[in-house]
Protein backbone atom coordinates (compact mmCIF):
# COMPACT_ATOMS: atom_id res chain seq x y z
CA UNK A 1 0.00 0.00 0.00
CA UNK A 2 1.16 3.22 -0.94
CA UNK A 3 2.24 5.58 1.66
CA UNK A 4 -0.20 8.74 1.26
CA UNK A 5 1.04 10.94 4.23
CA UNK A 6 4.76 10.28 2.31
CA UNK A 7 3.32 11.66 -0.77
CA UNK A 8 2.28 14.72 0.31
CA UNK A 9 5.01 15.48 2.16
CA UNK A 10 6.94 15.17 -1.21
CA UNK A 11 4.65 17.64 -2.88
CA UNK A 12 4.85 20.23 -0.16
CA UNK A 13 8.45 20.55 0.08
CA UNK A 14 10.12 23.95 -0.04
CA UNK A 15 6.22 25.39 0.01
CA UNK A 16 5.38 28.40 1.85
CA UNK A 17 2.52 28.31 3.76
CA UNK A 18 0.42 29.49 6.76
CA UNK A 19 -2.09 27.81 9.05
CA UNK A 20 -4.16 29.45 11.81
CA UNK A 21 -5.00 26.69 14.54
CA UNK A 22 -8.10 28.71 16.28
CA UNK A 23 -8.20 25.95 19.20
CA UNK A 24 -4.81 26.11 20.39
CA UNK A 25 -5.61 25.38 24.16
CA UNK A 26 -6.24 22.05 22.97
CA UNK A 27 -2.76 20.16 23.65
CA UNK A 28 -3.50 18.12 20.73
CA UNK A 29 -3.19 20.99 18.12
CA UNK A 30 0.29 21.93 19.91
CA UNK A 31 1.85 18.62 19.64
CA UNK A 32 0.48 18.93 15.66
CA UNK A 33 2.11 22.14 15.17
CA UNK A 34 5.02 21.30 17.11
CA UNK A 35 5.17 18.17 14.54
CA UNK A 36 4.89 20.37 11.68
CA UNK A 37 7.79 22.39 12.70
CA UNK A 38 9.61 19.50 11.64
CA UNK A 39 8.81 19.33 7.96
CA UNK A 40 10.56 20.51 5.04
CA UNK A 41 8.28 23.28 4.79
CA UNK A 42 8.22 27.11 5.09
CA UNK A 43 5.28 27.26 7.72
CA UNK A 44 4.24 29.63 9.74
CA UNK A 45 1.95 28.40 12.28
CA UNK A 46 -0.45 31.26 13.96
CA UNK A 47 -1.79 29.93 17.48
CA UNK A 48 -5.03 32.03 18.96
CA UNK A 49 -5.55 32.17 22.74
CA UNK A 50 -4.38 33.82 25.87
CA UNK A 51 -0.58 33.98 25.35
CA UNK A 52 -0.02 33.20 29.25
CA UNK A 53 -2.31 30.15 29.09
CA UNK A 54 -0.84 29.08 25.89
CA UNK A 55 2.76 29.23 27.69
CA UNK A 56 1.79 26.83 30.29
CA UNK A 57 0.17 24.75 28.22
CA UNK A 58 2.96 24.41 26.43
CA UNK A 59 5.57 23.98 28.92
CA UNK A 60 3.17 21.16 30.25
CA UNK A 61 3.66 19.10 26.98
CA UNK A 62 7.39 20.49 26.45
CA UNK A 63 7.01 22.16 23.55
CA UNK A 64 8.82 25.44 22.57
CA UNK A 65 6.12 28.27 21.61
CA UNK A 66 8.66 30.78 20.01
CA UNK A 67 8.69 28.80 17.22
CA UNK A 68 5.02 29.96 16.75
CA UNK A 69 3.05 33.17 16.03
CA UNK A 70 0.55 33.80 18.85
CA UNK A 71 -2.39 35.98 18.52
CA UNK A 72 -4.54 37.11 21.74
CA UNK A 73 -7.38 37.12 19.64
CA UNK A 74 -10.17 38.56 22.22
CA UNK A 75 -7.77 41.54 22.85
CA UNK A 76 -7.07 41.99 19.24
CA UNK A 77 -7.27 45.25 17.66
CA UNK A 78 -8.55 43.53 14.17
CA UNK A 79 -11.75 42.86 15.76
CA UNK A 80 -13.45 45.96 14.36
CA UNK A 81 -11.73 45.59 11.38
CA UNK A 82 -13.39 41.81 10.98
CA UNK A 83 -16.88 43.06 12.40
CA UNK A 84 -17.09 46.02 9.54
CA UNK A 85 -15.89 43.34 6.66
CA UNK A 86 -18.42 40.77 7.85
CA UNK A 87 -21.43 43.23 8.24
CA UNK A 88 -20.99 44.00 4.40
CA UNK A 89 -21.20 40.30 4.20
CA UNK A 90 -24.26 39.65 5.78
CA UNK A 91 -25.87 42.71 5.80
CA UNK A 92 -28.42 41.63 3.18
CA UNK A 93 -29.50 38.86 5.49
CA UNK A 94 -30.90 41.79 7.80
CA UNK A 95 -27.77 40.96 10.28
CA UNK A 96 -26.97 43.92 12.59
CA UNK A 97 -23.33 45.66 13.17
CA UNK A 98 -23.97 44.68 16.65
CA UNK A 99 -24.74 40.84 15.86
CA UNK A 100 -21.72 40.84 13.98
CA UNK A 101 -19.65 42.30 16.27
CA UNK A 102 -21.10 39.85 18.91
CA UNK A 103 -20.04 37.10 16.61
CA UNK A 104 -16.18 37.81 15.59
CA UNK A 105 -15.67 38.61 19.32
CA UNK A 106 -16.82 36.02 20.61
CA UNK A 107 -16.36 32.79 18.25
CA UNK A 108 -13.00 32.40 17.26
CA UNK A 109 -13.28 30.09 14.49
CA UNK A 110 -15.04 33.49 12.79
CA UNK A 111 -11.74 35.22 13.77
CA UNK A 112 -9.65 32.44 12.48
CA UNK A 113 -11.72 32.89 9.37
CA UNK A 114 -11.30 36.13 8.81
CA UNK A 115 -7.88 35.98 9.12
CA UNK A 116 -8.01 33.86 6.37
CA UNK A 117 -10.21 36.31 3.92
CA UNK A 118 -8.03 38.85 4.51
CA UNK A 119 -5.07 37.05 3.25
CA UNK A 120 -3.16 37.09 6.91
CA UNK A 121 -3.43 33.25 7.13
CA UNK A 122 -3.52 30.86 3.55
CA UNK A 123 -5.64 28.34 5.29
CA UNK A 124 -7.74 27.04 8.89
CA UNK A 125 -7.62 23.71 10.65
CA UNK A 126 -10.38 23.72 13.72
CA UNK A 127 -12.85 21.26 15.18
CA UNK A 128 -11.10 19.47 17.67
CA UNK A 129 -12.90 21.47 20.72
CA UNK A 130 -15.94 22.65 18.55
CA UNK A 131 -18.84 21.05 16.96
CA UNK A 132 -18.56 20.82 12.99
CA UNK A 133 -21.21 23.11 12.35
CA UNK A 134 -19.33 25.72 13.74
CA UNK A 135 -16.48 25.23 11.74
CA UNK A 136 -18.51 24.98 8.79
CA UNK A 137 -20.73 27.90 8.99
CA UNK A 138 -17.58 30.31 9.19
CA UNK A 139 -16.57 28.68 6.56
CA UNK A 140 -19.77 29.24 4.56
CA UNK A 141 -20.58 32.89 5.95
CA UNK A 142 -16.98 33.92 5.72
CA UNK A 143 -14.86 32.42 3.13
CA UNK A 144 -17.71 31.79 0.77
CA UNK A 145 -17.75 29.03 -1.91
CA UNK A 146 -16.01 29.71 -4.99
CA UNK A 147 -17.30 31.56 -8.06
CA UNK A 148 -19.56 29.25 -9.73
CA UNK A 149 -20.03 26.77 -7.16
CA UNK A 150 -23.17 27.19 -4.98
CA UNK A 151 -22.34 24.25 -2.68
CA UNK A 152 -19.24 23.39 -0.52
CA UNK A 153 -19.15 19.39 0.27
CA UNK A 154 -16.61 16.92 1.18
CA UNK A 155 -14.12 13.94 0.47
CA UNK A 156 -12.24 11.08 1.74
CA UNK A 157 -9.05 10.13 0.07
CA UNK A 158 -9.09 6.64 0.26
CA UNK A 159 -5.89 4.27 -0.01
CA UNK A 160 -6.35 0.51 -0.53
CA UNK A 161 -4.55 -2.20 -0.23
CA UNK A 162 -5.33 -3.36 -3.75
CA UNK A 163 -3.06 -1.17 -5.89
CA UNK A 164 -5.04 -2.01 -9.62
CA UNK A 165 -7.58 0.34 -8.61
CA UNK A 166 -7.96 3.67 -8.70
CA UNK A 167 -4.39 5.74 -8.80
CA UNK A 168 -2.72 2.79 -7.66
CA UNK A 169 -5.00 2.03 -4.84
CA UNK A 170 -6.01 6.02 -4.06
CA UNK A 171 -9.39 7.22 -4.72
CA UNK A 172 -11.63 10.08 -4.04
CA UNK A 173 -14.83 9.37 -2.48
CA UNK A 174 -17.30 12.27 -2.06
CA UNK A 175 -19.81 13.18 -0.68
CA UNK A 176 -19.32 11.27 2.74
CA UNK A 177 -20.02 13.52 5.14
CA UNK A 178 -21.51 16.95 4.93
CA UNK A 179 -24.72 17.11 2.11
CA UNK A 180 -27.31 15.31 3.36
CA UNK A 181 -29.54 14.62 0.45
CA UNK A 182 -27.96 17.05 -2.54
CA UNK A 183 -30.42 17.97 -5.58
CA UNK A 184 -29.05 17.51 -9.30
CA UNK A 185 -27.56 21.26 -8.77
CA UNK A 186 -25.85 20.14 -5.71
CA UNK A 187 -24.65 16.95 -7.27
CA UNK A 188 -23.26 18.68 -9.92
CA UNK A 189 -21.09 20.80 -7.78
CA UNK A 190 -20.04 18.24 -5.35
CA UNK A 191 -18.91 16.47 -8.60
CA UNK A 192 -16.89 19.08 -9.73
CA UNK A 193 -15.35 19.50 -5.87
CA UNK A 194 -14.62 15.88 -6.15
CA UNK A 195 -12.65 16.22 -9.66
CA UNK A 196 -10.46 18.90 -8.55
CA UNK A 197 -9.73 17.64 -5.23
CA UNK A 198 -8.56 14.53 -7.50
CA UNK A 199 -6.91 16.98 -9.78
CA UNK A 200 -4.55 17.64 -6.23
CA UNK A 201 -4.82 14.23 -4.11
CA UNK A 202 -4.28 12.03 -7.40
CA UNK A 203 -1.23 11.37 -9.66
CA UNK A 204 -2.97 11.14 -12.82
CA UNK A 205 -6.59 12.72 -14.32
CA UNK A 206 -9.25 12.26 -12.74
CA UNK A 207 -12.11 9.95 -13.99
CA UNK A 208 -15.35 10.33 -12.25
CA UNK A 209 -17.88 8.05 -11.85
CA UNK A 210 -21.38 9.04 -10.38
CA UNK A 211 -22.52 6.13 -8.89
CA UNK A 212 -26.23 4.66 -8.50
CA UNK A 213 -27.94 1.28 -8.17
CA UNK A 214 -28.49 1.85 -11.94
CA UNK A 215 -25.76 1.57 -14.78
CA UNK A 216 -27.08 3.47 -17.73
CA UNK A 217 -30.64 2.80 -17.23
CA UNK A 218 -30.76 -0.91 -15.79
CA UNK A 219 -32.86 0.77 -13.08
CA UNK A 220 -35.26 3.16 -12.62
CA UNK A 221 -36.72 5.58 -9.81
CA UNK A 222 -36.55 9.45 -7.98
CA UNK A 223 -32.72 8.79 -7.05
CA UNK A 224 -31.81 7.66 -10.93
CA UNK A 225 -33.13 10.29 -12.05
CA UNK A 226 -31.61 12.69 -10.03
CA UNK A 227 -28.24 11.64 -10.85
CA UNK A 228 -28.92 11.22 -14.70
CA UNK A 229 -30.02 15.60 -14.42
CA UNK A 230 -26.59 16.10 -12.54
CA UNK A 231 -25.05 14.26 -15.57
CA UNK A 232 -27.02 16.64 -17.62
CA UNK A 233 -25.73 19.70 -15.86
CA UNK A 234 -22.28 19.10 -15.93
CA UNK A 235 -22.79 18.67 -20.12
CA UNK A 236 -23.99 22.20 -19.54
CA UNK A 237 -20.90 23.09 -17.71
CA UNK A 238 -18.77 22.15 -20.16
CA UNK A 239 -16.38 21.07 -16.89
CA UNK A 240 -12.42 20.10 -18.08
CA UNK A 241 -12.69 16.65 -16.78
CA UNK A 242 -14.18 13.04 -17.93
CA UNK A 243 -17.08 11.91 -15.92
CA UNK A 244 -19.60 9.19 -16.66
CA UNK A 245 -23.14 7.96 -14.76
CA UNK A 246 -24.94 6.78 -14.08
CA UNK A 247 -23.53 3.54 -12.98
CA UNK A 248 -22.98 0.76 -10.30
CA UNK A 249 -20.20 0.47 -8.37
CA UNK A 250 -19.02 -2.26 -10.04
CA UNK A 251 -18.88 -1.12 -13.50
CA UNK A 252 -17.25 1.77 -12.13
CA UNK A 253 -13.87 0.11 -10.57
CA UNK A 254 -14.14 -3.47 -12.63
CA UNK A 255 -12.29 -3.32 -16.15
CA UNK A 256 -14.40 -6.94 -16.51
CA UNK A 257 -17.83 -5.52 -15.56
CA UNK A 258 -17.23 -2.68 -17.33
CA UNK A 259 -16.86 -4.09 -20.59
CA UNK A 260 -19.87 -6.03 -19.98
CA UNK A 261 -21.89 -3.24 -18.66
CA UNK A 262 -20.77 0.11 -20.15
CA UNK A 263 -17.92 -0.85 -22.93
CA UNK A 264 -17.89 2.53 -24.81
CA UNK A 265 -17.60 4.56 -21.54
CA UNK A 266 -13.97 6.59 -21.31
CA UNK A 267 -14.93 6.35 -17.25
CA UNK A 268 -16.40 2.80 -16.45
CA UNK A 269 -13.68 0.33 -15.10
CA UNK A 270 -11.10 2.66 -14.29
CA UNK A 271 -12.76 5.38 -12.10
CA UNK A 272 -10.59 7.06 -9.59
CA UNK A 273 -13.16 9.37 -8.28
CA UNK A 274 -17.03 8.03 -6.79
CA UNK A 275 -19.61 10.70 -6.05
CA UNK A 276 -22.29 9.09 -4.03
CA UNK A 277 -25.71 9.74 -4.51
CA UNK A 278 -26.27 11.23 -1.04
CA UNK A 279 -25.04 11.14 2.48
CA UNK A 280 -26.70 7.81 3.53
CA UNK A 281 -24.80 6.19 0.82
CA UNK A 282 -21.10 7.77 0.70
CA UNK A 283 -20.77 7.59 4.69
CA UNK A 284 -21.70 3.70 4.56
CA UNK A 285 -19.32 2.85 1.16
CA UNK A 286 -16.39 4.97 2.61
CA UNK A 287 -16.62 2.85 6.23
CA UNK A 288 -17.19 -0.51 4.39
CA UNK A 289 -14.26 0.24 2.29
CA UNK A 290 -12.34 1.31 5.31
CA UNK A 291 -13.56 -1.39 7.95
CA UNK A 292 -13.85 -4.33 5.33
CA UNK A 293 -11.86 -3.72 2.65
CA UNK A 294 -8.93 -2.28 5.08
CA UNK A 295 -8.61 0.63 3.04
CA UNK A 296 -7.14 3.45 4.87
CA UNK A 297 -9.42 7.03 5.12
CA UNK A 298 -8.16 10.19 5.26
CA UNK A 299 -10.53 13.29 5.81
CA UNK A 300 -13.25 14.41 5.46
CA UNK A 301 -11.42 17.97 3.59
CA UNK A 302 -13.95 20.54 3.00
CA UNK A 303 -13.51 21.39 -0.60
CA UNK A 304 -16.13 24.32 -2.65
CA UNK A 305 -14.63 27.48 -0.72
CA UNK A 306 -12.58 30.35 -1.93
CA UNK A 307 -9.99 29.78 0.72
CA UNK A 308 -9.36 26.18 2.97
CA UNK A 309 -10.85 25.77 6.30
CA UNK A 310 -11.19 21.91 7.53
CA UNK A 311 -12.96 20.60 10.22
CA UNK A 312 -11.67 18.13 12.83
CA UNK A 313 -13.24 15.04 14.89
CA UNK A 314 -13.28 16.03 18.37
CA UNK A 315 -11.79 12.40 19.09
CA UNK A 316 -9.11 13.59 17.02
CA UNK A 317 -5.36 13.20 17.70
CA UNK A 318 -2.33 14.97 17.34
CA UNK A 319 -1.35 12.81 14.29
CA UNK A 320 -4.69 13.59 12.85
CA UNK A 321 -4.74 17.18 12.99
CA UNK A 322 -0.96 16.93 11.69
CA UNK A 323 -2.28 15.00 8.63
CA UNK A 324 -5.39 17.20 8.37
CA UNK A 325 -3.01 20.55 8.07
CA UNK A 326 -0.53 18.61 5.40
CA UNK A 327 -4.26 18.12 3.60
CA UNK A 328 -4.84 21.70 3.87
CA UNK A 329 -1.89 23.24 2.91
CA UNK A 330 -1.88 20.78 -0.31
CA UNK A 331 -5.15 22.62 -1.04
CA UNK A 332 -3.16 26.10 -0.29
CA UNK A 333 -0.55 25.24 -2.86
CA UNK A 334 -2.88 23.81 -5.29
CA UNK A 335 -5.69 26.17 -5.09
CA UNK A 336 -8.56 23.75 -4.13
Amino acid sequence: MIDFVDEIRLKLENTEGSIVFPEAFDPRVLKAADMLTREKIYLKIILLGNPQKLEEIAKENNIDLSKFEVIDWENSPLIEEFTEEFYELRKHKGVSKDECFNYIKCNVNAFGAMMVRKGLADGMVSGSMSPTADVIRAGIWIIQPKKGIKTVSSFFVMVSPDENIGDRGKMIFSDCALVVDPTPEQLADITINAANAGKAFLNTEPLVALLSYSTYGSGTGPSVDKVKEAIKILKERNVDFKFDGEMQFDAAISPTVAEIKCPTSEVAGKANVFVFPNLDSGNIGYKIAQRIGKAKAYGPILVGLNKPINDLSRGCSAEDIYVTTLMTLLQVKDHI
